[in-house]
């Protein structure tokens, strides 16, 4: 078995430099490792270019983020803060949230969803004069509260040194500060009665932006738990499907190319273009890298491993590392038993010596053979090993020799 792998190995980097077997030149070599990079670097921007056609969980559901961090904020006002953030129509007049919502479907495959979209038309509808003139309020509010409080803090870095300076018994007309101490307090204790004021102003306007109607439909929406759960549902599912989906259009661009470029080889090879055969040969092989680097990926990223995961995290409190000593005993399980599909149905020497030399082909690298030829011309492969009972020449790999009749071990 290994002197078989072995050999295999051989074959394909001999497969890989020669053309008619014939060693390619350092030159030509050159020029075909330049085209291979060129190829391998199209071949991943390919790769990259068609895991973003389906649309990814964000872009399908691009109202769930905001809405579940709406429903876990617990500190401050949520209710304003979600209004004051989706409000953007101040300085972007033009904006609209349904069809921002609608443009990120555009050249993928998939739809946003409907309850997104409902909410992207509930935000648009927040965009009335009264909101617009609620909030401008509120900005001046806001802005005359810092203002204060700047003054405040100033005034307050400011104050002890004064004050001790009027203990001090220094003049006033030889103080560094702007106010003496008595004036300071009067200006703080001014500017705090103000500060309540405006706070209170703040409170109140924010609560009227909280009443208007366009506003009470829009935080009805974000209390409801069954159109939240509904959303919430179809994005989890979204993020578990997406990266099985990503990866099956992956294998779907791939494939294709696999099996044009085998074609192209087995036909070059039957007609003897050593030079397409070197080429497509090399093709294969950057073809299948990737195709095999995706079949793994299947099992470390995709919904198999999503899946255990879930297991694993419901049976065992998220040893999620039992999955890797599930897969390093069941991948070489499934590979063994891969290997002996192979080695019983699709390559079995047996099967294909069969009907080489039914159609008189090489019985190694199934070229055309003249009648009576010992050794390929080709590879140089003898096509007889001598009968252990008569030592007659007999065909290798078959079950019986073609003289005695006398059954024959399985070798070359």
């Amino acid at each position: 078995m290994v002197n078989r792998v072995r050999r295999q190995f051989r074959r394909l980097f001999r497969q890989a430099h020669t053309v008619n077997h014939e060693p390619v030149n350092r030159a030509s070599l050159a020029v075909i490792i330049l085209i291979d990079l060129f190829i391998l670097f199209n071949l991943f921007s390919g790769l990259s270019d068609i895991s973003r056609w389906p649309l990814s969980p964000d872009q399908a559901y691009p109202c769930q983020s905001t809405w579940a961090g709406y429903r876990r904020q617990t500190e401050g006002d949520r209710d304003y803060d979600m209004l004051r953030n989706t409000i953007r129509f101040i300085d972007e007049p033009a904006f609209s949230w349904a069809t921002d919502y609608r443009a990120r479907a555009e050249g993928h495959l998939g739809q946003v969803s409907g309850q997104c979209l409902e909410y992207g038309a509930i935000a648009d509808a927040l965009n009335t004069a009264e909101n617009r003139d609620l909030l401008s309020r509120l900005d001046q509010t806001q802005r005359a509260i810092a203002t204060l409080e700047q003054e405040n803090q100033t005034i307050r870095s400011q104050y002890d040194s004064t004050l001790l300076e009027q203990i001090a018994g220094q003049p006033q007309s030889q103080s560094i500060n702007q106010v003496d101490a008595t004036q300071a307090r009067a200006t703080l204790e001014r500017n705090q009665i103000s500060l309540e004021q405006r706070r209170q102003q703040e409170r109140d306007l924010q609560a009227q932006l909280a009443q208007t109607p366009t506003s009470q439909a829009f935080l009805t929406l974000l209390k409801d738990d069954h159109q939240f759960q509904a959303v919430d549902r179809g994005f989890q599912r979204a993020s578990f499907w997406h990266p099985t989906v990503q990866l099956l259009f992956q294998g779907l661009f791939l494939l294709p190319l696999v099996g044009v470029a085998w074609g192209v080889y087995r036909a070059a090879e039957r007609r003897g273009y050593g030079l397409v055969a070197l080429q497509s040969w090399h093709l294969l092989v950057i073809f299948s890298i990737p195709l095999v680097i995706k079949l793994f990926e299947v099992l470390q990223f995709g919904a198999l491993f999503s899946w255990l995961s879930q297991v694993v995290v419901g049976l065992l409190g998220g040893l999620l590392f039992l999955i890797n000593y599930l897969y390093i005993v069941l991948v070489p399980l499934v590979g063994y038993g891969l290997i002996k599909f192979f080695q019983k149905v699709v390559l079995n020497p047996r099967l294909q010596v069969a009907g080489r030399v039914q159609k008189q082909k090489c019985i190694r690298c199934a070229k055309k053979l003249h009648p009576g030829d010992a050794y390929c011309p080709h590879c140089g492969y003898s096509q007889a090993v001598a009968c252990h009972h008569c030592h007659q020449p007999t065909y290798p790999y078959l079950s019986y020799c073609r003289h005695c009749g006398a059954h024959q071990e399985l070798s070359a």
